[in-house]
């Protein structure tokens, strides 16, 4: 049922469902007597792959081991334990995975409860009617939404807002686990159902959805909120941490491309007016957001598709000679193994060759400002993706030998140019992923996308 309550206090242990917590903290937050604990379970930061490989970003057993301490604390408690985008990015696998954790941890520890499963991933047949009536808008500067792109995606998914978390508490689920969701939308859903209004209830779920990380030192750990009609009160649990006006001011500007107009599912967070005050020299009072709703409710969407299988060797050199003239040989190399790939049939068509610099300009490439330093060693990733890891590998191979062995003007070492940390050298990654689908959705309503199923454990 929906009650009225003039605040309501919110525990969120970590930034990410197992990157782990310290247990005291969850002690602490615990002894505040919590309306409800949660945890953001997952994120579009790792990249396409998890997604596409229906695979968890953090380890079964990282995950186990948070999950287990969160559902003591909330049965025991008898609050909700709510998680969103579970497993890493919030698809059909990684929800069963989560879900099926869930099940043994509370055979094993005795515990009973209603559980409620909100599914993320929408029909392909109505994506594509959908995008076919023109109800789907591309972001990020891609094209539109094409029937190909929808049919060759891997796994698509959605990212719901609030109101299926709302559907799931209300049916009477004490543990909710949900697919791909906006990361404040669980924390929102529980502020809504306390009667508070969506600014501060928003702001909450920003500050909510990376545990501790508003705090300093920054770590992964457990972060409590009061929410209340008119602002924010957050407070990290562990003793080492502290709130402050800078430190809330600072993370309210992740992950946004305006540092005070924030779009969720159904409107905008306007932060522009925020107040930060210290109620203490750790905990901090945030006031004046607003909340604007969208005349379209809408649902992004994100989705990927099989790009191919990657090799990869690592290597370093520390030759000043060879590390001289490093552009020329590495382009050298390229033409060899281009000759040598397509004796075997592998034409540059077939593969990406691709050669990251570590210590010159592995990070930025091209981008690098600073390019009159010369570094005394180099370490290089080589890496190969092909359409099959056969070719991959067999391209890799080519292209380790010869950066291996290729000669160069004034050379002395007769055996070898670089220095192998791993044996064996080349390494098979796979398959890889690349992101197809980053549009938005208009939906007639909000819970469309996301059906809830509920069992009794």
């Amino acid at each position: 049922m929906t009650r009225s309550e003039s605040e309501i206090r919110l525990l969120s242990t970590s930034a990410i469902l197992g990157y782990g917590f310290p247990e005291a903290s969850l002690a602490a937050g615990m002894a505040r007597a919590p309306h409800m604990i949660g945890v953001d379970g997952g994120s579009v930061d790792p990249g396409p792959y998890y997604l596409g490989a229906g695979r968890p970003f953090c380890s079964v057993m990282a995950i186990r081991r948070d999950l287990r301490l969160m559902l003591r604390a909330a049965i025991g408690a008898g609050i909700p334990m709510v998680i969103g985008t579970c497993g890493g990015s919030g698809g059909a696998p990684h929800l069963a995975l989560t879900a099926q954790l869930v099940r043994e941890i509370a055979h094993e520890e005795g515990l009973h409860f209603r559980m409620a499963l909100i599914e993320a991933e929408p029909a392909r047949d109505d994506l594509l009617a959908r995008a076919a009536a023109g109800r789907i808008h591309p972001l990020a500067g891609l094209p539109p939404l094409s029937s190909e792109t929808i049919r060759k995606a891997t796994r698509i998914v959605g990212m719901m807002g609030p109101e299926p978390f709302i559907e799931a508490l209300d049916n009477g689920a004490q543990v909710v686990l949900a697919g791909r969701a906006s990361d404040p939308a669980p924390w929102v859903a529980a502020c809504t159902r306390a009667g508070l209004p969506p600014a501060p209830a928003w702001y909450a779920g920003k500050m909510l959805e990376c545990g501790a990380t508003p705090s300093i030192p920054k770590g992964h750990d457990c972060l409590m909120v009061t929410v209340r009609e008119d602002h924010v009160d957050c407070e990290p649990m562990n003793p080492i941490r502290r709130c402050t006006p800078l430190s809330i001011a600072n993370h309210s500007l992740h992950e946004n491309s305006s540092p005070i107009h924030h779009i969720e599912p159904g409107g905008m967070l306007d932060t522009s007016d925020c107040r930060f005050d210290a109620l203490s020299d750790r905990s901090v009072r945030i006031s004046g957001m607003r909340w604007n709703p969208a005349s379209q409710y809408t649902v992004k969407l994100e989705g990927v598709e099989l790009a191919g299988h990657r090799a990869l060797c690592i290597c370093g050199t520390r030759d000043p000679m060879l590390i001289d003239r490093i552009d020329t040989f590495i382009a050298e190399v390229r033409d060899i193994v281009r000759e040598k790939a397509e004796a075997f049939g592998a034409t540059p068509d077939r593969y990406i060759l691709t050669f990251r610099k570590y210590g010159l300009d592995g990070v930025m490439g091209e981008r690098e400002p600073k390019r009159d330093a010369t570094p005394h060693e180099l370490g290089f990733i080589i890496e190969v993706v092909a359409g099959t890891q056969e070719v991959a590998t067999a391209v890799l191979g080519i292209a380790r030998t010869n950066m291996l062995h290729t000669d160069f003007p004034g050379r002395l070492c007769r055996e070898g140019n670089m220095a192998f940390p791993f044996s064996p050298s080349d390494l098979e990654a796979g398959a890889v992923y690349r992101f197809s689908v980053y549009h938005v959705a208009e939906v007639d309503h909000p819970r469309e996308f996301f059906p809830i199923t509920y069992e009794e454990l």
